[in-house]
């Protein structure tokens, strides 16, 4: 995204800046693949983007020394936000954090805020935000998903770095269900994972398949590895209802489920082209809603192109 910015005053001989940028990003629903490749190569996942945002709100203040944030528990996104001044013009100002995404549930909260802070920052100072300088700034805070990126990508959430861009995906709505409790992403990726040669060799193949996958539109290729990869993860991140919602899928015609690997939620594919679509939906969030409590069963739509939702405020009074 390309926030445009509005400044106050254009700082010249000392002139005071001026400016208010608002940017997003979208999160994530788990991940459809997530393991690590051969020879002892990185980890990986497979983001899977949906409609739903963090929005960061940045006022810049060139006068100011330092960034006051709001949640003021988000300190990584006011570290992001002071990194970014920092590389280019210094100063300051106040940080605001919003969204849709619930967190500590696997769903790149964290990332969507750091994502969304990196750019709404720079469009204050009037500077562009690639994914490859977004990835150089939260290298050094913490493992990321690659919400920086749109569609569907390979990404190296450890080491902060692309692996490979994948596409778009095929409109599918999850109906994810909570299964309580949060998970900190972070801790989660210091345990050591110990993939077995097997396991990594496996992974590779399913990686290879998700490209074919998302490449063609096969949402049932998309479906059964997202399914195989919540099977395997079960040893790190145990899902209680994995089991009842893989034969759930099957039962109301989806094509599979999808884990956060490192957070509480699962959810069924259902593809949006699917025969009898608002019956198979409203069948599916009956039956998930026996599984958890109703509240904890919500729908989520596939996000299968870059956000255009950036907006800029009026200048700062």
């Amino acid at each position: 995204m390309s926030p445009q910015l509005c400044t106050e005053a254009a700082g010249g001989g000392g002139v005071p800046v001026r400016a208010v940028a608002v940017s997003s990003a979208f999160g994530t629903f788990g991940e459809l693949l997530q393991g690590a490749l051969p020879d002892d190569g990185p980890d990986f996942l497979v983001t899977l983007p949906i409609a739903r945002w963090a929005t960061a709100t940045f006022a810049y203040e060139s006068t100011l020394d330092g960034v006051e944030v709001f949640p003021a528990t988000k300190t990584k996104a006011r570290r992001v936000a002071e990194a970014v001044l920092a590389r280019f013009r210094g100063g300051g100002g106040s940080l605001r954090l919003s969204g849709s995404l619930p967190e500590g549930k696997g769903l790149a909260s964290s990332s969507a805020d750091l994502v969304a802070t990196a750019r709404a920052v720079a469009a204050a100072l009037g500077v562009d935000m690639p994914p490859r300088l977004v990835e150089d700034l939260l290298r050094g805070i913490e493992p990321t998903d690659g919400v920086m990126y749109p569609g569907a990508v390979a990404f190296e959430h450890r080491n902060v770095a692309l692996l490979a861009e994948l596409g778009d995906l095929p409109p599918m709505t999850i109906v994810g269900i909570d299964e309580g409790g949060s998970v900190d992403t972070v801790a989660f990726n210091r345990i050591p994972k110990n993939f077995t040669p097997r396991e990594r060799d496996e992974y590779a193949r399913l990686l290879d398949e998700t490209r074919i996958a998302v490449g063609s539109g096969d949402v049932a290729a998309i479906g059964r590895v997202a399914t195989r990869s919540a099977h395997l993860n079960q040893r790190l991140c145990r899902k209680r209802t994995l089991t009842a919602m893989t034969a759930l899928s099957a039962e109301v015609g989806g094509v599979g489920v999808v884990a956060a690997h490192s957070g509480s939620a699962i959810g069924l594919l259902i593809p949006n082209d699917v025969a009898n679509f608002r019956g198979r939906l409203a069948e599916a969030i009956n039956r998930c809603g026996r599984l958890v409590h109703r509240e904890r069963v919500q729908c989520y739509q596939s996000l299968g192109f870059e956000p255009t939702g950036s907006r800029t405020d009026n200048d700062l009074q």
